[in-house]
């Protein structure tokens, strides 16, 4: 007998799985609406072009599908493109600052995926358009601290980059090596460092930027004694303003009144070699991970990408927009553990049953009642034909059904309540 799987890099999810899926996700709404997001959804197919965001979206990363009509199709890896290229296109005459949020599947090639074969994932995030000054940035990891305290997670790291200040910190390395190093920083690399070949002063230089890392103000203060180009200070003055007001917010502001006895403050860690998964970042990066007691598992990530509305305007001007995402199976593992989550599928508050066949018609009836009569009462009608009172009471209890009604000729219902 032949087994039917679903195909490799997919999975199902059960009905436990789906609630709980459900309830980190609901959770995750509810954060973005308050701070006035709205939903976006856009095409899980789009043009290869659209998908490779002008480069930036290695194009191994994307799953492509038969051409249609000499286009190029595929599925998308992410939303941020998708989203970009929807406001250019179809939100030219909205005011701005765009609030919008998404929740939605995406699909990786599994050599680009860090789950092993999985090639489709759940993610849940945020894209704030029009918006290019700190305090845009400040309510992008405010809203990311805030989605994790809604969530009820006491143990993660929040760590902070910048993609223009690391660029620049790499300038003095040849343009061949410069990949090459920021691959070996971002991996605490010293051996891979030693075996380049850098010049004594480089080599020096390559150290030096493998200790910008840790605790925010300690980074900011080494880079406030190195010699920097006026774009490179205006990042570290840029990021020095950002770490102050997040700060000032997380310790006096409202956030903080969310915090219940015993939970931790968000750690902050300043990481100069912060690498994202696709190349359109401009300005900040950052990346959310659990303690070390779950691995350090990345839990979301996101950034600055002034330049990327530009690519799909065909004009070459830049428009602001920052987000980030959270990923919806990595936040599961982590809740799992505390016991968050939901054990079980919730159960029915009603099990109509006709007593004969011809009470069916009523049991329908009187079920469609019960459904009407609140805001989400869940009723089923029994559907085994002369099952004895007892055996229906007992998978009544069994799928924890709490009350019967026992539809009789007259079409009448019988209530029994069940201990």
């Amino acid at each position: 007998m032949m087994t039917y799987q679903p195909p490799a890099g997919a999975r199902d999810l059960l009905p436990l799985d789906v609630a709980q899926k459900y309830w980190v996700e609901t959770r995750l709404e509810q954060v973005f609406q308050r701070w006035g997001y709205h939903r976006i959804i856009t095409s899980t197919v789009e043009r290869m072009d659209t998908l490779m965001a002008g480069g930036a979206i290695d194009q191994e990363a994307v799953i492509e599908l038969q051409p249609v009509a000499g286009k190029r199709l595929g599925l998308r890896p992410e939303l941020t493109a998708s989203i970009a290229r929807t406001a250019v296109t179809r939100l030219a005459r909205v005011t701005y600052p765009q609030r919008l949020y998404y929740n939605a599947n995406v699909f990786r090639q599994a050599s680009q995926g860090s789950h092993g074969g999985q090639q489709e994932f759940y993610q849940a995030g945020v894209e704030l358009l029009g918006a290019g000054a700190t305090v845009a940035d400040a309510e992008i990891v405010l809203l990311l601290v805030d989605c994790l305290h809604s969530l009820s997670l006491d143990s993660w790291c929040l760590i902070l980059g910048d993609a223009q200040l690391t660029q620049a910190l790499l300038t003095p390395f040849a343009p061949g090596q410069r990949q090459a190093v920021r691959q070996a920083l971002a991996t605490l690399d010293r051996v891979a460092l030693d075996g380049m070949g850098l010049s004594p002063e480089l080599h020096r230089h390559a150290l030096h930027l493998l200790d910008l890392r840790g605790h925010p103000e300690d980074v900011l203060q080494a880079l406030g004694q190195m010699a920097l180009e006026v774009e490179a200070q205006t990042a570290v003055e840029r990021l020095k303003s950002l770490v102050a007001l997040v700060r000032d917010v997380i310790n006096t502001g409202g956030d903080s009144q969310r915090l219940t006895p015993g939970r931790q403050r968000p750690a902050l860690t300043l990481d100069l070699s912060l690498i994202q998964p696709f190349d359109y970042y401009t300005g900040l990066v950052f990346e959310v991970v659990t303690g070390p007691e779950q691995g350090c598992q990345v839990l979301g990530q996101g950034g600055r990408y002034d330049n990327l509305l530009s690519v799909f305007q065909g004009q070459g001007q830049g428009f602001p927009g920052i987000g980030f995402v959270l990923n919806i199976e990595a936040l599961h593992q982590a809740l799992l553990p505390t016991g968050h989550l939901p054990q079980d599928t919730p159960p029915s508050d009603w099990l109509v049953v006709p007593t004969v066949p011809q009470a069916a018609a009523a049991a329908f009836t009187y079920a469609q009642t019960l459904r009407a009569s609140a805001s989400l009462v869940r009723a089923e009608v029994h559907l085994a034909d002369g099952e004895p009172p007892t055996a229906t009471r007992d998978l009544a209890r069994q799928r924890r059904i709490s009350r019967i009604a026992w539809i009789g000729p007259d079409g009448l219902p019988d209530i029994e309540a069940l201990n």
